[in-house]
């Protein structure tokens, strides 16, 4: 063999090592968006209590199979009232002054529908979103909240949230926790679909209000991956419990919940279903036993 044809025979391997590499490079790349993604579901995984932290983990049923026991009541020390305040900063924002960025985001399963526009409606002072088993009315905050309003507007005019089902009831048999979870478009909530949990809008967009009150029972806020930022997307949380004031402040807070809580926290009573195929068995998947499904939801 001559000396061109060695060379070009140890280029071709050398192509064919790069080929290599970057295929296992996409292949660890796509594993990793998968579960970094499928934190939406399983978001909200460390809980402080009694002083200690624990990792939350899924309660599975001791014969394998698909179902975990009903929910407890909320403890005594959750309190019966909602809260009466909104994260709202001072002075109020003026209209014009707000620029929001979407940015596209194909990386995981979503239902694209468009994106919002870059200037907020900064006077929307109301989401309801209404279910099968009834309305729950939130009181949201575009001043503190702009652009994350500004989406969940978007969405709803769309009709982006219509006929979608709350992929996740997570009970504190669960995770320690007590929250409903909705806005993934192409969950099933039906304990046999793996990827329950990480359908988004097709965009990310930055957070807003973190940290500014604690995600006690009625606080609603927006879902993530966790350990991520700016990665909001359709997918919000709905708080059961003052105990979940304990969550490390991550998410961005949407508003509160003035009427409707009693809704959910009577289908939660029922129970939830596991999924024990989930995609990364990381509990990302336990759907109310009683379905919740949104008909629809109008931002006002």
């Amino acid at each position: 063999m001559s000396g061109d044809d060695d060379r070009k025979s140890e280029l071709a391997r050398e192509h064919k090592e790069r080929q290599k590499q970057r295929t296992g490079a996409q292949a660890a790349e796509q594993s990793s968006r998968a579960r970094r993604n499928t934190f939406i579901g399983a978001g909200v995984a460390v809980v402080v209590v009694a002083g200690g932290i624990f990792a939350a983990t899924t309660l599975a049923s001791t014969d394998g199979g698909e179902t975990a026991s009903a929910a407890s009541t909320p403890s005594a020390s959750a309190s019966s009232l909602l809260p009466t305040e909104l994260p709202s900063t001072a002075p109020p924002k003026k209209a014009g002054s707000v620029t929001c960025t979407y940015k596209r985001d194909d990386t995981v399963p979503n239902k694209f529908v468009g994106l919002p526009g870059k200037k907020p409606n900064l006077k929307l002072k109301t989401m309801t979103v209404s279910t099968n088993h009834g309305d729950v009315v939130i009181e949201v905050d575009a001043n503190a909240t702009p652009c994350s309003v500004n989406s969940m507007a978007f969405l709803a005019k769309k009709h982006f949230y219509d006929n979608t089902k709350c992929h996740r009831l997570v009970t504190p048999e669960t995770a320690g926790l007590f929250l409903l979870q909705c806005g993934d478009p192409l969950a099933k909530a039906d304990g046999k679909n793996p990827t329950d949990g990480q359908g988004t809008a097709g965009y990310v967009y930055g957070d807003e209000a973190v940290g500014v009150m604690p995600y006690g029972r009625g606080v609603v806020f927006l879902t993530q991956p966790q350990d991520a930022a700016g990665q909001n997307s359709s997918q919000f949380a709905i708080s059961l419990s003052d105990e979940n004031a304990q969550i490390e402040p991550q998410y961005s807070v949407l508003g509160v919940v003035k009427s409707g809580l009693e809704i959910i926290e009577k289908v939660a009573e029922n129970g939830v279903t596991v999924n024990p195929d989930d995609v990364t068995g990381d509990g990302g998947s336990t759907a109310p036993k009683t379905p919740i499904v949104i008909k629809s939801v109008t931002v006002k």
